[in-house]
C-alpha cells in the first residue's frame, strides 16, 4: 500500500502543472476554431454533406444498376429522371429550404454565414434546372405514354418483388403496343425543338437502361421468368432503341444564331438569360457592362504589346513580333522538355518571392499526358488540373494542323500556360481542394476555378516574370485572349456576332492560328461549356486582383497569407471570399453587389 503522503504530493503536482497550463491551454482553445476547425469546417458543413448525400441518395435510388460482373462493386446509370425521381429531389430541395429556414443566422460565425448563403444558393439552382426539367419533360409526355409502365415494373424490381413470369410477358407485349401508337404520333409531327428531341431521346435511352436492369435482375434466376420474358423483352427493347434513334431527327434547332460558313451550331442564350447566369454566379454586372470591361483590358494589352513590339524592332507592326514568337517552337518530341524548363521557371521565381505554399507532395505528385489529335480540334492548348494534358503534334494530323499547333504552342505561348495549367494554378488548386473544405467542392465556379489560375498570370507579369519582349509578347498574346473571350462569348449570345465572325475576331484581333481559333470558337458553343465558362478567366482573375489590392497592397495580409487563405477557401465566388477575409457582416438573403472593377478610370 502506497503511502497517503504520496497521493498529496502528487495532487499538489497536478495542481501546480494544471495552472502553469492555464495559459498555453486557454491561447490553444482560442486559436482552434479559426486555425483549425473553421479552416475545414463550419456550423453548416454537415448540413451541406447531408444535402449533397440526399440528393445523390435519390438520384442513385431511382436509376437502373450497371451490373459488374466481376467485383462486388456496382455502379448507377446515370440516366435521365424518372417523373417519380424528379418529384423526389424537388422535394428534397424544398425540404432543405425549410430546414435553413431554422438556422439562428445571426448565431453563426462568418464560415458558417458563407456555407448558409453558398448551400442557399446551390439548393435553388438545382431547383431552377429540376423544375424547368419537368416542365421541359410535360411538353414532351404525350410521346411517352407507355412509359409508366415501365417505371411500374422498375419499381417493383428495386425490392426484388416475386412476379408472374407468364404476366410480365404479356405486360410487355402491352408496352410495346402502346409504344407503337405513342412512336406514330410523334412521327406525325414535322418537328419539334432541339432541346426537347434531345429530351425525348435520353427519356427512352433511360426507359432502354431501366428495363434491361429489371431483366436481368429476374432473367436467369427465376425458372419461369426465365421461360417466358427474354423474346417479348427482346422486341421491346428493339422498339425503344428504334425510337430513341428515330427521336432525333424530328429536332429543329431554334436558334437565335444567323447562318455563316463556320459549321459550328451553337444557341445564343440571349440578354435575358446571361443576366440570370451573372447573377447565380454573383456577378454583379450586365453583359454590356462586362463588354466594356474587356475592351478596356485590351486596349491596355495593346499599349503593352505596341511597347514590347517596338523593342524588338518591328515597330508599331505587333503582328510581325508576334510571327517571330510563334515560329520560336521547338522540334517535334521536345515539348515535355520545355514544359519541365517553363514549370521550373515559375515554380523558382515564386519560391523566391514567397508568394504562396508549395507543399513538396504537391510538386512532385502532378502528371504529364500528350494530349490526342481528337482533343486538339476542340482543346487546342494545353489543359490541367491532375495533370497537363500538352498540344502538340501527332503524326496523324495534316501538315497544315501540325504546324498551326507547334506555332499556337510555342515557348513564349507556353510561359503563360504552364503555370496556368500547373502550379500555382490547377494543379496546386486540385491538391489543396482536395484537402481543405471539401464539401465545397458542391459550390464550385468558373470564376474561382479559371479566375485563379488567370489572377496568377496577371500577378506574375506585374511582378516581371516576363522579362524579355519576347516573353512579354506570349503573356501579353493569352492576357489579349482572356478578352476576346468576353466579348465573343457575349457577343455570341446577345445574338450580335456569328460564329464566323468570332473566328475572324480571334485571327485578326488577338493573331490566333486558324485551326486554333476555330477549335476555340467550337469549344465554346459545340464543347459543353457554359455560356459564361470562357467570361469567368479574365473576369474571375480581375476580381482576385481586386481582392489583393483590399487586402494585400494595403498591407492587411501578405502576398502568402493571402493566397493560403483564398485557395483553402475553395471553388467558391471570389465575392464570399472576400466577405469571409474581411468578415463582413452578411444577410442570410444575401444579394450580388461588389463592383470589383471600376469601368469610369
Amino acid at each position: 500500500m502506497i503511502h497517503s503522503t504520496y497521493y498529496k504530493k502528487k495532487l499538489t503536482y497536478l495542481i501546480i502543472i494544471s495552472l502553469l497550463l492555464i495559459p498555453t491551454i486557454c491561447k490553444a482553445q482560442s486559436n482552434t476554431p479559426s486555425r483549425l476547425m473553421f479552416e475545414q469546417a463550419s456550423e453548416l458543413t454537415g448540413k451541406v454533406v447531408q444535402y449533397s448525400q440526399d440528393m445523390k441518395a435519390i438520384k442513385g435510388f431511382y436509376s437502373p444498376f450497371i451490373i459488374n460482373e466481376h467485383s462486388e462493386d456496382q455502379t448507377k446509370l446515370d440516366v435521365l429522371n424518372s417523373p417519380e425521381q424528379r418529384e423526389k429531389l424537388i422535394g428534397s430541395c424544398y425540404n432543405y429550404l425549410r430546414q435553413l429556414e431554422e438556422f439562428d443566422f445571426a448565431s453563426l460565425s462568418i464560415y458558417g454565414k458563407v456555407d448558409y448563403i453558398l448551400l442557399k444558393k446551390k439548393i435553388k439552382y438545382d431547383l431552377y434546372d429540376l423544375e424547368k426539367e419537368d416542365g421541359d419533360y410535360l411538353k414532351i409526355a404525350k410521346y411517352l405514354k407507355f412509359s409508366d409502365k415501365i417505371y411500374s415494373l422498375e419499381s417493383k424490381r428495386r425490392r426484388g418483388d416475386f412476379l408472374d413470369g407468364k404476366q410480365v410477358a404479356e405486360e410487355m407485349v402491352l408496352i410495346q403496343k402502346a409504344l407503337k401508337i405513342d412512336s406514330a404520333a410523334y412521327s406525325k409531327i414535322i418537328s419539334i425543338d432541339l432541346p426537347l428531341a434531345q429530351l425525348a431521346q435520353k427519356a427512352l435511352t433511360g426507359l432502354i437502361g431501366r428495363l434491361k436492369d429489371f431483366f436481368c435482375f429476374y432473367n436467369t434466376y427465376d425458372p419461369e421468368f426465365t421461360w417466358w420474358v427474354p423474346q417479348p423483352y427482346q422486341a421491346l427493347n428493339r422498339s425503344l432503341t428504334n425510337y430513341s434513334n428515330y427521336a432525333l431527327t424530328k429536332g429543329r434547332l431554334v436558334s437565335a444564331q444567323r447562318p455563316d460558313s463556320s459549321g459550328i451550331k451553337g444557341v445564343p442564350i440571349g440578354r435575358t438569360e446571361l443576366i440570370r447566369q451573372l447573377q447565380a454566379e454573383m456577378i454583379p454586372y450586365t453583359p454590356e457592362e462586362l463588354i466594356q470591361l474587356a475592351t478596356k483590358e485590351f486596349a491596355w494589352c495593346d499599349a503593352e504589346m505596341l511597347k514590347a513590339s517596338r523593342e524588338m524592332g518591328f515597330g508599331d507592326d505587333w503582328k510581325k513580333a508576334l510571327e517571330k514568337v510563334k515560329n520560336s517552337y521547338v522540334p517535334v518530341g521536345h515539348q515535355p522538355e520545355l514544359i519541365i524548363k517553363l514549370y521550373n521557371d515559375a515554380l523558382n521565381f515564386i519560391k523566391q518571392r514567397d508568394l504562396i505554399t508549395i507543399p513538396s507532395l504537391a510538386e512532385q505528385s502532378w502528371g504529364m499526358v500528350m494530349m490526342s489529335p481528337e482533343r486538339q480540334l476542340i482543346n487546342p492548348f494545353f489543359t490541367g488540373g491532375k495533370e497537363i494534358s500538352v498540344s502538340y503534334p501527332a503524326n496523324t494530323m495534316e501538315a497544315s494542323d501540325k504546324l498551326m499547333s507547334m506555332r499556337g504552342n510555342n515557348p513564349y505561348f507556353s510561359r503563360a500556360t504552364v503555370q496556368h495549367e500547373l502550379i500555382p494554378g490547377h494543379n496546386l488548386q486540385y491538391f489543396i481542394n482536395n484537402r481543405y473544405k471539401t464539401y465545397r467542392q458542391d459550390f464550385a465556379t468558373p470564376f474561382a476555378g479559371e479566375g485563379w489560375s488567370l489572377y496568377w498570370e496577371l500577378l506574375l507579369y506585374d511582378k516581371g516574370f516576363a522579362k524579355t519582349p519576347e516573353e512579354r509578347v506570349g503573356m501579353l498574346f493569352w492576357r489579349m485572349h482572356r478578352c476576346a473571350r468576353i466579348l465573343f462569348s457575349l457577343n455570341y449570345h446577345l445574338g450580335n456576332w456569328t460564329p464566323q465572325q468570332c473566328i475572324t475576331f480571334l485571327i485578326d484581333r488577338v493573331g490566333h492560328e486558324k485551326a486554333n481559333a476555330v477549335g476555340e470558337v467550337r469549344r465554346s458553343f459545340e464543347g459543353g461549356y457554359s455560356p459564361l465558362y470562357q467570361v469567368a478567366y479574365l473576369v474571375g482573375g480581375l476580381q482576385l486582383i481586386a481582392l489583393k489590392v483590399e487586402l494585400v497592397d494595403k498591407g492587411t495580409m501578405s502576398y502568402k497569407q493571402f493566397h493560403d487563405a483564398v485557395i483553402k477557401e475553395n471553388l467558391i465566388p471570389v465575392e464570399i471570399v472576400r466577405a469571409t477575409l474581411t468578415n463582413q457582416d452578411l444577410s442570410k438573403n444575401f444579394i450580388t453587389s461588389w463592383r470589383f472593377y471600376d469601368l469610369a478610370k
